[in-house]
């Protein structure tokens, strides 16, 4: 473990953890998990630059009051909080690819790289499921009407642990279990209000002009795997890497592909 840091942003004082010096790269969480879940990648890229990890509103051991609130605002906050200034490489998976986008967008000269793993990007295509997987969707849509948590926990971990079309518990042990805590803590949580960013990220990916290294499993949802892919060849100075056995969250499933990954371009 590193240090540990408190960072005040608007009525939130987000959890922020450091491990190493020099470059600054931050790790933005999907909305399914918090920090923890880039320990491994965390350690690596510790060694030779600062890494920062931190959990947004609503996740992991961060606390907030409901506000309007920005989590592009939210990442300036812990990047002024932290970096002393210096532009940083944002590591981002799933919804934090979308904040890491919009900051590049927005805020260009404080990003130096970007290294997104099946990034949600807001105005692209609608998803398309194939009929095994519309089913599985329309059991998790039950589960969350009947306020089952425990249920949309599980059913969260088949999809996006093991990945949709792969066999219900292929990734298991420590993973699965971090996943589980992760997950539950973030379902839990008291509402954190309503964002505010609202950029139409998609049609402006070829402003994008900082390098950017896209990555996906094979396991993934088929749609998230053809967004990827398009996200990678829109952004000027982007590529795609497909990871072997990953899903959703390959940090946890191929920890050590997912951080020979970041080493190559960081």
């Amino acid at each position: 473990m590193g240090s540990l840091h408190q960072i005040q942003s608007g009525r939130a004082v987000l959890a922020a953890e450091v491990i190493g010096a020099g470059d600054p790269v931050i790790f933005l969480h999907a909305s399914i998990c918090d920090r923890r879940m880039w320990r491994a990648q965390m350690n690596a890229v510790g060694a030779t630059h600062q890494a920062i990890a931190y959990d947004r509103r609503g996740f992991g051991d961060s606390r907030a009051e409901a506000e309007d609130h920005s989590a592009v605002a939210d990442l300036l906050s812990v990047m002024d909080g932290l970096t002393d200034g210096r532009p940083a490489t944002l590591v981002a998976c799933s919804q934090g690819g979308r904040i890491a986008l919009d900051a590049a967008l927005t805020h260009a000269a404080r990003i130096r790289g970007l290294v997104l793993i099946a990034p949600t990007v807001p105005g692209a295509p609608a998803a398309v499921y194939p009929p095994a997987v519309q089913d599985q969707m329309a059991e998790l849509t039950q589960a969350e009407a009947s306020g089952d948590l425990d249920r949309v926990n599980a059913m969260k971990a088949r999809l996006f642990l093991d990945g949709p079309l792969q066999p219900e518990g292929r990734v298991a042990g420590e993973a699965r279990q971090l996943f589980l805590q992760m997950h539950d803590t973030a379902l839990r949580s008291a509402p954190a209000g309503t964002s505010v960013d609202a950029i139409h990220t998609y049609a402006r990916l070829g402003e994008i002009a900082v390098p950017t290294r896209v990555i996906w499993g094979d396991f993934d949802f088929p749609h998230i795997q053809e967004r990827s892919l398009r996200v990678s060849t829109l952004i000027r100075q982007g590529e795609g890497r497909a990871v072997a056995g990953g899903a959703h969250l390959p940090s946890l499933d191929q920890p050590d592909a997912v951080s020979r990954l970041l080493r190559d371009v960081i």
